[in-house]
């Protein structure tokens, strides 16, 4: 938006895809945040693709695999977990996303940006907490976090931590053709 202001509408709603006011409909293009999920965007790209049927589509390449993994993490996650946390900043759409989607899986969930941040009444009845980050947030706050649970956890129950498998992406980026020809 920040390169093409007079070029651009920001579509945030379906009801913005409705209010869409085009002069040539036929010169349509879809832009997505990078870092919003196939499910994040599935619906409103949808609405368009009906409402402008000649619209150009981002490839499927242009989505962020990372945050759509994390998405479903967390939905495998908020099956076994009575709480999860999600490490990330305030202003991060994909921490938010994964906030939400903890929350549409039927469990409470709190967005914390430091280990301090968890208030110990959260673990009030709980037996399994999730704890997962967006995709910018640093590894050494989820390991503050995790050092945190287990504070609070005190001497009574062991605790044990699992991690979900890993995803393989299948996406690898090349060097641009410039550098491959330098090495």
């Amino acid at each position: 938006m920040g390169h093409a202001p007079e070029r651009t509408h920001l579509v945030e709603s379906l009801e913005d895809v409705e209010k869409l006011e085009l002069e040539d409909p036929s010169e349509l293009a879809v832009l997505t945040q990078t870092t919003l999920s196939l499910d994040d965007t599935r619906e409103m790209v949808d609405a368009l693709r009906e409402r402008f049927p000649a619209i150009r589509l981002p490839r499927k390449d242009d989505i962020c695999y990372a945050t759509q993994n994390r998405q479903n993490a967390v939905k495998t996650m908020a099956q076994e977990a009575d709480l999860v946390l999600v490490v990330g900043a305030p202003e991060s759409s994909n921490s938010n996303r994964l906030v939400e989607a903890a929350e549409r899986e039927g469990v409470v969930s709190y967005l914390v940006e430091r280990a301090r941040d968890i208030r110990p009444e959260w673990l009030d009845g709980v037996q399994c907490v999730g704890v997962t980050a967006g995709a910018s947030a640093p590894e050494v706050l989820v390991e503050e976090v995790v050092e945190r649970l287990r504070a609070l956890a005190g001497d009574g129950d062991p605790v044990s931590i699992d991690s979900l498998p890993a995803v393989d992406e299948g996406v690898s980026f090349q060097l641009p053709s410039i550098l491959r020809k330098s090495s």
